[in-house]
């Protein structure tokens, strides 16, 4: 569920069911551009720079989640970096496939 009102940079769509279940459902999981980290915006100690991304899905019952980098690039590549990794730990539940049929996962 995306509820982020940043603009979005990339996107990919995805199909999952829940495990053992046939029903196949879209997800469109987004990363928002990156943002620089103003005082008060978060509850941590950060450098001038320090920059966020936002991660959401349409689609999926998931919360979206904020990740951080040292400035703008690294935002994007932690984002990208964590999308895959949270998708893995969701295969737990959920089966995901690319909108072709083919498992996103090949374990």
């Amino acid at each position: 569920m995306q509820t982020s009102h940043r603009r979005t940079i990339a996107t990919r769509t995805l199909c999952y069911t829940y495990s053992g279940e046939l029903a196949k459902q879209r997800v469109t999981i987004s990363i928002s551009e990156p943002f620089y980290l103003t005082e008060g915006s978060v509850d941590f100690a950060f450098s001038e720079g320090t920059a966020g991304c936002v991660i959401s899905f349409d689609g999926l019952d998931e919360k979206e989640m904020t990740v951080y980098g040292a400035d703008t690039i690294q935002a994007i590549a932690i984002a990208v970096d964590a999308l895959e990794k949270y998708l893995h730990r969701l295969s737990r539940k959920y089966d995901f496939y690319f909108e072709t049929g083919e498992p996103y996962f090949e374990d």
